[in-house]
């Protein structure tokens, strides 16, 4: 959310800062309805001053025995009387458009982050690892994991398109995962294990940016609570309204949960296989920091990222978002790609973003500053670590053999309860 104060300061860096989002001037319009504001305002408090001195007025007169002043004051007090409901809703109605209108404008890039109308124009940072040398040609998750336990077809007939039911060793696996990937995030990077609610309300999804632009991109329930997205939601949301301690900064948060979205924005993308669920499960990476601290712990929480698909031996790249291809509420983001043999390309397996206080200020999350009277907005960040069906995939291409089964990666064999293949069904070792 944006502070309409910030834009009257500086509407000329604000306009920049939508331009180089692709989006038109809106500064001009925006301190245009906050006038208008303002204006109704001041004329809801001349009013109740004036009702408030009027009143006053009617004693004195009747005290003096002008009975005819005094029947006036109560004329003009029963007309302010009148009047006021109009001129609250006028100021209520302004302020709700204002609102209105600040709630759907993007965060603005970081001053580092690269102009670009789309992926095609974002940066590549560096690259880990070399792609495996194949002595036969590699095929795509989806043609070998139906028969290790990736069931397509039972998923669709519970629950429709893009979703999947896995079973036995396959399920094990993307089990061993999940806790490999919470384990090194708790044990290694210092992220502090939850376990929040995925039902969420309408003040959760709001404060983390996901409403009201985004409703079609999530499941509500009937009786009006979401289904979280990503426990970013959650996480985040956890000090919705707080004022915080600085001594308690920064915080650290993870959790392996269940994540849902409707893909309404991806019609017709992957609809083979098992990169873009509905449901799926991530291990999400939450940080809440002071605004100097936001550059080096966004730097952090990459490094956590990748860990994880060093420790899989993943060959993955890292990506700069430029301007046209971050989120709605990001500053400054990150991608992991992690390479698809299957595929032959890279695809992204982690979105590590800085908020900045974008998000705080929609939480209305602030710290109090150590020795001082003053409070400030926190800054939030949020990433992948990782998405957990989605590396899945990369170890079925990246470690398949030529029979068909799939090596289990080294890292995760105290996970597998001495299962060191997946084999095909049927299939003997």
């Amino acid at each position: 959310m944006h502070d309409i104060r910030l834009i009257r300061e500086n509407p000329e860096g604000f306009d920049a800062g939508l331009t180089r989002r692709g989006l038109e001037p809106l500064a001009k319009a925006l301190i245009a309805l906050d006038e208008a504001r303002r204006a109704a305002v001041t004329e809801v408090q001349v009013a109740q001053s004036r009702r408030n001195e009027a009143s006053k007025l009617i004693g004195a007169a009747m005290a003096k025995g002008d009975r005819d002043g005094a029947e006036a004051i109560k004329a003009e007090v029963a007309a302010l009387k009148d009047a006021m409901p109009t001129l609250e809703a006028r100021a209520d109605e302004l302020a709700t458009k204002l609102k209105q209108a600040l709630e759907i404008i993007p965060n603005l890039p970081g001053a580092d982050v690269p102009d670009g109308g789309g992926e095609e124009e974002n940066v590549e940072v560096t690259r880990w690892g070399t792609p495996r040398v194949f002595d036969f040609t590699p095929k795509e998750h989806a043609d070998i994991a139906p028969a290790l336990g990736m069931d397509f077809e039972t998923g669709t007939r519970l629950s429709g398109a893009r979703f999947t039911f896995l079973r036995g060793p396959m399920a094990r696996l993307h089990r061993a995962l999940g806790q490999f990937m919470l384990d090194v995030q708790t044990g290694e990077h210092g992220y502090a294990e939850c376990n929040p609610p995925v039902l969420v309300g309408d003040d959760a999804m709001y404060g983390t940016d996901k409403l009201p632009k985004f409703a079609e991109d999530s499941f509500c329930t009937t009786n009006g609570r979401w289904l979280i997205p990503t426990s970013e939601v959650s996480l985040t949301a956890s000090v919705m309204g707080e004022l915080l301690d600085e001594a308690a900064l920064p915080m650290r948060l993870t959790a392996l949960t269940l994540c849902f979205r409707s893909e309404a924005g991806a019609a017709g993308r992957d609809t083979r296989g098992f990169i873009r669920q509905h449901q799926f499960e991530k291990c999400e990476l939450v940080s809440i920091v002071r605004p100097e601290d936001s550059e080096a712990e966004h730097q952090r929480m990459v490094r956590a990222a990748e860990t994880i698909l060093e420790r899989l031996n993943l060959p993955y790249r890292k990506l700069l978002l430029c301007t046209g291809d971050m989120g709605f509420g990001a500053r400054k983001t990150y991608d992991l790609e992690v390479w698809l043999p299957g595929q032959g390309a890279f695809r992204e397996i982690s979105s590590c973003s800085n908020t900045g206080d974008f998000q705080a200020r929609r939480m209305n999350t602030r710290y109090r500053v150590a020795g001082e009277k003053r409070t400030e907005f926190v800054h939030t960040l949020n990433g992948s670590g990782l998405a957990v069906g989605r590396t899945l995939v990369a170890v079925i291409e990246n470690y398949q053999n030529t029979d068909g089964s799939v090596t289990i990666p080294p890292a995760l064999a105290p996970y597998m309860g001495g299962i060191t293949h997946l084999e095909p069904e049927g299939a003997a070792r």
